[in-house]
Order: structure tokens, then C-alpha cells, then sequence
């Protein structure tokens, strides 16, 4: 069985099952190896937003600056003080932009729930962050594009997202739980992204990947 709905990273048609579960089925691209879920299943914007609300993200949780120093610490290391940065889908609390604020750079933000501000859209960055982001986009190829057209020559995307798992293993993965996680990335799906933009590809885990923009 196949389904006719595009890809939303390569629009390759048609795609393939990939797993189920009780409340929703789940795609592959045979392109990009992007799995996905059909816009039916998509939350409201205001289902989304209350789903968010819910999430703890304590500026002051240790716990919280460790798991953002997941892609902060690498990132860090390849970046020159001072740039300047963006923060995509900050959510309520910024701490990963707090953090690297510390470390000397200046930080612009945005999130389409928590601070929407369009203006910050329209100029460019030495880098961009996007934390715990892109497993929510619906318009994933979109939003990809953009954020890389907003970089400099030289600068660097930084993606953290949880990579997905194998098939088998995918109906109990905790990670597509969250009814607002829509889009999942494997490895092969950021080296096709990579090829794509002509990006130099840091696969630093299983969660966090650095994409470098050529420099002119």
C-alpha cells in the first residue's frame, strides 16, 4: 500500500508505510527518508499551543541548561564571538538564546506561539538554532529553506531533534507520543538535506546535527 500525499521535505510522491500505531500511521520518503504523518492528523493551532503550555522549560532547571548544552557545546566550538545568532521556536523561555548570550553573541528570537515577532524573519545570522523544532513544522520544507536562506556565507544551522528509530521499533518509540510531532529525521534525511544546500553535515548524535552554509 502506498499513499498519494507528497513529501513535505522533498515532495517525492508516493511514499511508503513505515509503522502504526493506535492513533496514528506513519510514512517514509524512499528520497529523503524523511517519516511523516498526513496533515489529517495534524492538531488545531490551538490544540498545538495547549499542548505547549504543558511543557515545563525552567530557565533555571540545571537539568534543562544540560539538555540544551547538547547542541550549545559544539555548536560553541565552531562559532566566533561575537556573532549573531537566531533562536527559531525559543518557546517561553529562551534559555538555549540565554546561554549563548552568556558565551558573548547576540540573540534574536522567534516562535509562531510565544514570540511571533515577523521582523526578525527578514534579516540574515551567522547561525540559527533550532532546538526540539523540527519534528513540529508542518510546512517542513518551507521553514527548512527559509531559516537556511537567512544564514550568512560560513554560517551554521544547528538542528536538535530526536533521530527516529527503525521500523520494528517505531510503534514504541516514546518520541512520536507527542500527537504534535508530525515530522522525523533519520541520518540519511540530513545528508540528503546537506547534498541539497551543498552544506558541510556534522552528525554530532543521535539528536543534534550541525549543517555549515559555503562560504563565498
Amino acid at each position: 500500500m502506498t499513499t498519494e500525499f507528497a513529501c513535505r521535505l522533498c515532495q517525492h510522491t508516493p511514499l511508503q508505510p513505515f509503522a502504526t500505531d493506535r492513533r496514528r500511521s506513519y510514512w517514509v520518503c524512499a528520497v529523503c527518508q524523511m517519516v511523516q504523518v498526513n496533515a489529517a492528523n495534524f492538531l488545531s493551532p490551538e490544540a498545538e499551543k495547549a499542548q505547549y503550555d504543558t511543557h515545563v522549560n525552567d530557565v533555571d532547571d540545571p537539568r534543562y541548561r544540560q539538555f540544551l548544552a547538547r547542541t550549545a557545546t559544539p555548536l560553541l566550538q565552531r562559532l566566533k564571538v561575537p556573532s549573531r545568532g537566531l533562536d527559531f521556536g525559543c518557546g517561553p523561555g529562551p534559555l538555549l538564546a540565554k546561554m549563548l548570550t552568556e558565551a558573548g553573541h547576540s540573540m534574536a528570537l522567534y516562535d509562531a506561539f510565544y514570540h511571533p515577532d515577523q521582523q526578525v524573519l527578514t534579516q540574515r545570522y551567522d547561525f540559527i538554532t533550532a532546538t526540539e523544532v523540527a519534528e513540529h513544522l508542518h510546512a517542513v520544507d518551507e521553514w527548512l529553506n527559509r531559516l537556511w536562506a537567512m544564514l550568512l556565507p560560513g554560517g551554521w544551522l544547528a538542528i536538535q531533534t530526536r533521530q527516529y528509530v527503525s521500523a520494528p521499533e517505531f510503534p514504541n518509540w516514546y518520541y512520536k507520543n507527542d500527537l504534535t510531532h508530525v515530522s522525523f529525521f533519520s541520518p540519511s534525511t540530513f545528508v540528503w538535506l546537506a547534498e541539497q544546500w551543498s552544506a558541510k553535515l556534522d552528525i554530532i548524535s543521535d539528536e543534534v546535527v550541525l549543517l555549515q552554509k559555503a562560504s563565498n
